[in-house]
C-alpha cells in the first residue's frame, strides 16, 4: 500500500499551509519559479510536487544545490537578508506552491506560537541538513549518498510509514545531487529496485528498507 508524504514533525503547525497566509500559485514541470540574481523579497512552501535548486558560479556549469518536496520552504534566504537570489528554482513537476512575503513571515516568527516555534525548528534543521550533506559528500561513498538523498526527499526517518511516493527525478539530476556520474546512479537505482528497496509505480516509491544501505559498510 501506498503512502503519501506524511506532515514532518518539524512543520506540524503549518498542517495543509493556509497558516502560513499569502497565495497559491501552480507552476508547469520545468517551469521557472524564480532565478538567481533576482530579488529576495519573498520566500515559498511546497504543498504539492517538488523543486530543483541550482546555483552557478562564474565561468563554471550550474550544480544541483538542493531537491525538495512537498512541506518544504525555500528562499529562506530572504529572512536573513539576502537581497537577491543566491540560486535559481525551477519546478520538478506540476506544483503547487504557496508565496509568502517576507514582512509578513517576519511578522509571524515574532509571535512565538506553534507556527513560528516550527519555522524556527525547520530552518534550524535545514541547517544541519546541508552541514550533513556535505560531510556526507566527503565521508560517504556515492551509493549511501544517493539513499540518503532518496530518504530525505520522501521525510522518511526511522519512525516513519513504510513506504512514501515521491516524483520521478531523472537519473542526470540524482547525479549531480550525490556528486557523481549519471551511469552510477543508474546502477545504484537498478540495484535499489532489485533488493525491494524502491519502486516505479507512476511515481517513485522509497521503502523503509531503503535505510538498510547506510548500515553497510
Amino acid at each position: 500500500m501506498k503512502s503519501t508524504n506524511r506532515l514532518p514533525s518539524h512543520i506540524d503547525g503549518f498542517s495543509s499551509g493556509a497558516s502560513l497566509g499569502g497565495t497559491v500559485s501552480r507552476y508547469r514541470k520545468k517551469q521557472n519559479i524564480y532565478t538567481q540574481g533576482a530579488p529576495a523579497y519573498t520566500l515559498f512552501y511546497i504543498q504539492e510536487g517538488g523543486v530543483r535548486l541550482t546555483a552557478r558560479t562564474k565561468n563554471r556549469p550550474s550544480a544541483v544545490t538542493a531537491i525538495l518536496g512537498v512541506h518544504d520552504f525555500f528562499g529562506e534566504l530572504c529572512l536573513a537578508g539576502y537581497p537577491l537570489r543566491m540560486s535559481t528554482a525551477v519546478a520538478l513537476t506540476a506544483s503547487s506552491i504557496r508565496t509568502i512575503k517576507k514582512e509578513e513571515m517576519l511578522q509571524m516568527l515574532r509571535k512565538k506560537n506553534k507556527a513560528s516555534n516550527s519555522l524556527v525548528a525547520y530552518l534550524l534543521s535545514s541547517v544541519k541538513n546541508y552541514q550533513d550533506h556535505v560531510a556526507h559528500l566527503l565521508t560517504s561513498s556515492a551509493e549511501k549518498r544517493l539513499a540518503r538523498v532518496l530518504l530525505r526527499l520522501a521525510h522518511l526517518d526511522k519512525n516513519g510509514p513504510p513506504v512514501v511516493e515521491i516524483p520521478v527525478l531523472s537519473h542526470q539530476v540524482l547525479a549531480e545531487m550525490v556528486g557523481t556520474t549519471r551511469p552510477r546512479v543508474n546502477l545504484f537505482m537498478n540495484r535499489f529496485r532489485k533488493r525491494g528497496f524502491i519502486n516505479y509505480d507512476g511515481g517513485l516509491e522509497v521503502r523503509q528498507s531503503l535505510r538498510k544501505v547506510l548500515r553497510n559498510r
